[in-house]
């Protein structure tokens, strides 16, 4: 199947200028993108953007780009733009009919791209999914219809120094819920040591954060001031109010909370998986434990990862090619090797068995892959930027005592409704 490109271009110009406000990018200009896959059914060149500058053509994941065009009969041009740079590149290129072959993209990113028409559907390049996780192949779903195939998984679990919860004469396996986490945290307070630290900074970083405690209480997107919703702020601003987490977490980032939990003075930091080598490097006697939601077991955490996508082309007959090299990208041999570079947990069971066969520390984060959820999912898409706004402005309010969880999260919910009618 092909598909509808009259229709799909006319989508563009006007989602375009939407997207780049809905997503803060940087103003949405004129200028012609490099690496455009622009070509006849018979040209061999193909074009991949991804957003992984760090690695450079010695790295593995550029010889794999490069190995994968060869199986596929195809030479490939590779362009890395940075992560926030890349989707700005990619509306403009859509507009101008100069899309590459194949786009790695972040996947909160794929709804914009989907509803801006500039993506094809695995229905329409007939690629099969079924082997990949539901619930991370639900990231890059809109409408009932997929587009593209996740490379892994990366998200977020609780970091704990083993040391600190030793002198405050605490079992690790006690902690199991928010009262038993609260309650480790008062002990490891009382034993003269600090709690918790995480980012909790206005920003979409800080949404990340604070998902798997909004999402562990049970509360939903739609509706964000609900008692659910409420529990998890208040959650969070008792711990302040107590001592148990710094006041810096206003401020922190993701890395400048790791650089708090590194001193090896905090009991817990929340981070993710690209923290497992610089924890290895530290000194600490660490561990790692899902996020507990509210009454038990882990809580939903947000998926981060890309998606390799096929942006449609003017040329339907270059779609072969690039669905070979989006296969060969995401098989299960080479995302072994893959997500072992990019420190993420494979997108399929099969690999991620081998993975955890390797190394035994990936086990608490396959389980908190298992229960992650994407930002975009519940057919949220281009919706989620503008409940993600109201809510980080929400907690960073109640956090700083200026409105109450409760007025933080009626203000949250009044924005979110008026943004995404």
């Amino acid at each position: 199947m092909t598909p509808s490109l009259g229709r799909k271009r006319r989508a563009v110009a006007v989602v375009a200028g939407a997207a780049c406000t809905a997503l803060g990018l940087a103003a949405c200009g004129g200028g012609s993108p490099t690496g455009g896959g622009s070509g006849s059914a018979g040209s061999h060149q193909f074009t991949v953007w991804d957003p992984y500058p760090q690695f450079d053509a010695t790295s593995d994941w550029a010889k794999l780009v490069q190995k994968c065009g060869t199986d596929a009969g195809a030479t490939v041009k590779r362009t890395a733009f940075d992560t926030t740079d890349i989707t700005n590149k990619a509306l403009l290129a859509g507009q101008q009919g100069n899309s590459p072959d194949v786009f790695v993209v972040d996947n909160p990113v794929v709804s914009t791209l989907a509803e801006a028409g500039l993506l094809t559907t695995t229905e329409e390049t007939e690629t099969d999914t079924s082997s990949i996780m539901p619930n991370l192949l639900a990231a890059g779903t809109q409408g009932g219809k997929t587009y593209g195939l996740p490379i892994g998984a990366n998200t977020l679990a609780l970091y704990y120094n083993k040391k600190v919860l030793a002198a405050a004469g605490l079992d690790i396996a006690s902690v199991r819920d928010w009262a038993s986490l609260t309650a480790a945290l008062a002990k490891v307070k009382a034993a003269g040591k600090k709690g918790i630290t995480f980012s909790a900074i206005g920003t979409e970083e800080g949404s990340f954060q604070f998902l798997p405690w909004f999402w562990g209480s049970g509360a939903e997107l739609t509706e964000l001031d609900s008692p659910q919703a409420i529990s998890a702020v208040s959650l969070w601003t008792d711990w302040l109010k107590k001592g148990y987490a710094p006041n810096s977490v206003i401020n922190n980032t993701q890395t400048t909370s790791w650089q708090e939990f590194a001193t090896g003075d905090y009991a817990f930091a929340e981070n993710g998986t690209w923290q497992l080598g610089k924890v290895k490097k530290s000194g600490l006697d660490w561990g790692v434990i899902p996020i507990p939601a509210r009454n038990g077991g882990p809580a939903p955490a947000p998926t981060g990862g890309e998606f390799v996508t096929i942006p449609v082309q003017k040329d339907t007959g270059r779609y072969p090619n690039s669905v070979k090299i989006m296969s060969c990208l995401t098989s299960a041999d080479n995302t072994l090797t893959t997500n072992t570079t990019l420190s993420y947990i494979a997108a399929t069971t099969a690999v991620q068995h081998k993975q955890v066969a390797a190394n035994t520390d990936l086990k608490v984060w396959v389980d908190a892959v298992k229960a992650a959820k994407g930002r975009t999912s519940d057919d949220l898409g281009t919706k989620y930027p503008k409940i993600s706004e109201p809510l980080w402005g929400a907690f960073q309010a109640a956090l700083s005592g200026s409105k109450s969880p409760q007025e933080a999260l009626t203000a949250a919910q009044r924005a979110a409704a008026a943004a995404t009618k």
